[in-house]
């Protein structure tokens, strides 16, 4: 990662600087857009590298203009998935449902516009003012502070921010029965996977409902692919949940264990 705030620290040297070193590492990690980091930043970056992504595209999931920024596709994918879930454990469709979304950038704002018009009721928070005012006035979005979003008496939380939000200090405050959404790495360890499920809250690994980012890079390198085939390939996040959920229930462990257990189990068969 870039340490730095990058409304204020970001330069093109320090871009460059990014690219020689991913370029270091011989094709072992290879990154694209994500918090702070934008098209014009990556295709700086690939200047010095050639294992960026998101540079350009010729797909885009939610019929917008393709620029490279999978954040259409993460949030299509997280859509997805949340309605999986609201399915699985609520029994029902959206309308009506209550979503606290932590975080109203490029992923969060999407999902809300999607949810929104399925009838969700919509809680939204950021450290930001742009994106919340947007969705009060486009959305019908209730803003709340930061501090408050993971412990309000909604159904859904959707942590669309920085990492660790779930942790030993928010998790006895939270009342939602679902947390799905696109931040990396929500759990602060990997044991309060369990300590979810002891709570009667199911959990969206995180890995899974935001892979539609992942996928949109993969289609972006086919020429014989599309918007259409993109998104059937996203909606399949919602099936892989389910499956997640029903075999957790059968083996009684945490559904973060359990979708670990299928990835590895899938790379030793496809490996």
């Amino acid at each position: 990662v870039i340490i730095g705030d990058p409304r204020k620290v970001k330069t093109d040297d320090m871009m460059r600087a990014m690219g020689r070193f991913v370029e270091s590492l011989n094709g072992r990690y290879i990154t694209a857009e994500d918090s702070g980091i934008s098209v014009e930043n990556l295709q700086v970056m690939a200047t010095q590298s050639s294992h960026i992504a998101g540079t350009s595209a010729q797909y885009n999931a939610l019929g917008e203009a393709p620029t490279g920024n999978p954040a259409p596709s993460t949030a299509y994918g997280v859509f997805v998935g949340l309605k999986a879930t609201v399915q699985h454990v609520l029994k029902s469709d959206l309308r009506g449902v209550k979503v606290a979304i932590q975080g109203m950038g490029h992923v969060g704002y999407r999902l809300a516009k999607q949810l929104h018009a399925e009838g969700a009721q919509l809680y939204v928070a950021d450290i930001y003012p742009e994106g919340l005012a947007r969705a009060q006035e486009e959305l019908g979005a209730t803003i709340v502070a930061p501090e408050e979003i993971l412990s309000l008496p909604v159904d859904v939380i959707a942590p669309c921010a920085m990492g660790s939000s779930i942790n030993d200090e928010s998790l006895p405050d939270i009342r939602a029965k679902i947390i799905a959404g696109a931040a990396n790495n929500q759990l602060a360890r990997e044991s309060l996977g369990t300590a979810l499920k002891e709570k009667g809250i199911v959990y969206a690994p995180d890995y899974v409902i935001n892979a539609g980012g992942i996928i949109d890079i993969y289609h972006q390198k086919l020429d014989d692919s599309s918007d259409d085939a993109m998104r059937a390939h996203i909606a399949k996040i919602g099936d892989t949940l389910v499956e997640i959920y029903q075999r957790a229930e059968a083996e009684n462990r945490a559904t973060n264990l359990v979708a670990n257990q299928i990835a590895e189990e899938r790379f030793t068969t496809q490996g």
